[in-house]
């Protein structure tokens, strides 16, 4: 049976009190609709129809690099509107899985158990039983069927009593869909359309409505303000980080842990506080990373220690590494095993050999260093000419003195060094030194300006 997914993301999000449309809001790094779209495309769907209305250039535009049929929801005149203007585009056959774009945690396992229940009734939903539940339509059952769901405004006072409430998660027969939502009125407290009046078309056409709860209650929060948002982030990062430790990872304090993406880890990884981890990472065994940083789409090998406060982007770190504090690497920074890279030091489009060292201060650009070098404190490949960018080749166990700004394109070649303070702008030999500095002049007696009184 085909499963097409419908979502809804047409809200304004006027309590958001934001341009950016609430959908695009960002949670663990990603806009809300991202989560949802991730989601159906785990469950397979062969068809993902999103509603769009506030902001619609805007949403469509961030995920133009998705297969999303879109429909337009002009006037917001509720859920059930909001589904009923798929129809021309909607299939026949199969089954929908209803969802809303500013409810993005629903877990994959979740929305499957839905489709396996509603497979034999034609129609399904999630609930969840709350200790509070005013604000939320109330699920109405009778000898434990459901019997009809009730907005919280139109309730009885007995039916708002009730603590089981619908999340808003269906899934439903195509077929029915096409057949009931012509069918819906506005004939309410909020003169809207509700979906949740095809509950009852259901019941009149003697269909038994199946239902099921979410492993976690986080899985079902909407998001209407950034309060809210702040809160499901909590959630959603504590949750993470709850699976993590459950896979061996040492997370020091899980309330100050933000995984922005997804991570890879071998076991015995320590991860200290208010680390933020992006994209998609990898750390092998042992690895241990200091407070504060930030890692992004990066791979870590096994038996790196990290200092505090070191960012990386697009990394490549080998075993037993050495780095920071207030270290970083950019884009295209590979470091073989065993190299040093230290307090303030900066690399980019960079290989470092086995064994090389970087300890202070220094900037290393669009270079090659070879096994066994030492840079030492303030060294800056000058790589950019204004217009350009050049090269520098530093081979296997150089001395590159303190203080040096080397020139590119330049070679300094294996076992060469360099004096400190110079500045080189010519290759170096094997195993030969070069240095550049002017002639030190020293006057005696000398006689410092002194201030004048006023």
């Amino acid at each position: 049976m085909s499963t097409t997914v419908i979502i809804l993301a047409a809200g304004k999000g006027t309590r958001m009190r934001s341009q950016l449309p609430k959908v695009l809001q960002p949670l663990a790094g990603k806009p809300l609709l991202n989560h949802v779209i991730e989601t159906a495309k785990k469950l397979k769907a062969e068809n993902i129809i999103t509603i769009f209305g506030h902001g619609g250039d805007t949403v469509q535009k961030a995920f133009s690099h998705e297969n999303i049929q879109w429909v337009e929801q002009a006037e917001q005149l509720g859920t059930g509107h909001a589904v009923k203007v798929t129809l021309p585009v909607l299939p026949k056959d199969g089954v929908s899985l209803i969802l809303s774009g500013d409810v993005p945690c629903v877990q994959q396992s979740t929305l499957q158990r839905l489709l396996d229940v509603s497979t034999a009734t034609g129609i399904g939903l999630v609930t969840l039983t709350l200790a509070d539940s005013t604000g939320y339509g109330r699920i109405v059952r009778k000898d434990g069927k459901i019997q009809a769901i009730v907005e919280h405004k139109d309730a009885s006072e007995e039916q708002r009593q009730i603590k089981e409430i619908n999340t808003g998660i269906y899934c439903v027969s195509n077929s029915k869909l096409h057949e009931w939502l012509p069918k819906l009125s506005n004939d309410n407290a909020q003169g809207e359309y509700y979906l949740t009046d095809i509950v009852a078309m259901a019941l009149a056409d003697g269909m038994e409505i199946a239902s099921i709860q979410p492993e976690l209650a986080f899985e079902v929060e909407g998001i209407n303000d950034r309060i809210q948002l702040a809160a499901l982030e909590g959630e959603f990062q504590n949750h993470q980080a709850k699976l993590l430790m459950q896979q061996g990872v040492h997370i020091i304090d899980p309330h100050r842990f933000d995984l922005r993406g997804q991570l890879h880890a071998g076991q015995d990884v320590r991860i200290d506080i208010n680390v933020i981890i992006e994209g998609e990472c990898t750390f092998g065994d042992n690895v241990e990373i200091g407070a504060g940083c930030i890692i992004k789409n990066t791979t870590i090998a096994a038996g790196t220690k990290v200092q505090p406060y070191s960012v990386f982007d697009n990394a490549i770190v080998g075993e037993n590494v050495q780095i920071g504090p207030f270290a970083r690497l950019r884009p295209g920074a590979e470091l073989a095993n065993e190299v040093h890279i230290g307090n303030f030091v900066e690399v980019k489009n960079t290989t470092v050999g086995v064994g090389s060292k970087a300890n202070h201060f220094t900037y290393l650009g669009d270079a090659e260093i070879g096994a066994g070098s030492n840079i030492g404190a303030g060294t800056i490949t000058c790589n950019y000419d204004g217009a350009n960018k050049h090269k520098t080749i530093i081979g296997d166990n150089a001395f590159v003195g303190t203080n040096n700004s080397l020139v590119a394109p330049i070679t300094i070649g294996n076992g060469a060094t360099t004096g400190a303070g110079s500045v080189i702008t010519q290759d170096v030999a094997d195993n030969s030194l070069a240095f550049e500095r002017a002639k030190q002049i020293s006057k005696e007696n000398y006689q410092r300006p002194q201030k004048i009184a006023k």
